[in-house]
């Protein structure tokens, strides 16, 4: 199954939205540090409702640890700045979808090193909200992989 990857959120509310729509599409969620909030946050645990126990959650302590701990996954970044549309990649099973801060995106560096896949927009909007944009993008895999629902 893909994966989704945030790099450091600074929302609680959208990881914890995030966190829920994880656990309905039975997709592992990886949180790269530092967070803008604590995991014991009370907006972060009421967006998740009662899903917590459910969710399969990974933390890495900064970006060259979580590329570490998955040498050869293709990444896939989430952006403003892609160049190709989120529905025109061809996703893979193991792929790592990579959303970036709420406010500031993904480094360009990141974006150098990773296809990066963008969402089209037709309003005067700057950006998706974040949960929002992570739960098209992952649909939109599930869908191209024939994932059924549960």
């Amino acid at each position: 199954m893909p994966a989704v990857v945030l790099y450091q959120p600074e929302i609680p509310g959208n990881t914890g939205n995030i966190s829920r729509l994880c656990v309905g599409a039975r997709t592992p969620l990886h949180l790269i540090e530092p967070l803008g909030f604590q995991l014991t946050d009370r907006h972060l645990k009421r967006a998740g409702l009662d899903y917590w126990g459910d969710l399969e959650l990974y933390r890495h302590p900064d970006w060259a640890s979580f590329l570490a701990a998955h040498p050869g996954r293709r990444i896939v970044a989430v952006s403003t700045k892609g160049a190709i549309t989120h529905s025109d990649w061809t996703y893979a099973p193991d792929d790592m979808l990579l959303f970036g801060r709420e406010t500031s995106g993904l480094p360009a560096e990141i974006l150098a090193a990773h296809p990066t896949v963008t969402i089209p927009q037709w309003g005067p909007v700057r950006s998706l909200n974040l949960s929002n944009a992570v739960a098209i993008v992952v649909y939109e895999a599930y869908r191209q992989l024939g994932i059924p629902a549960a």
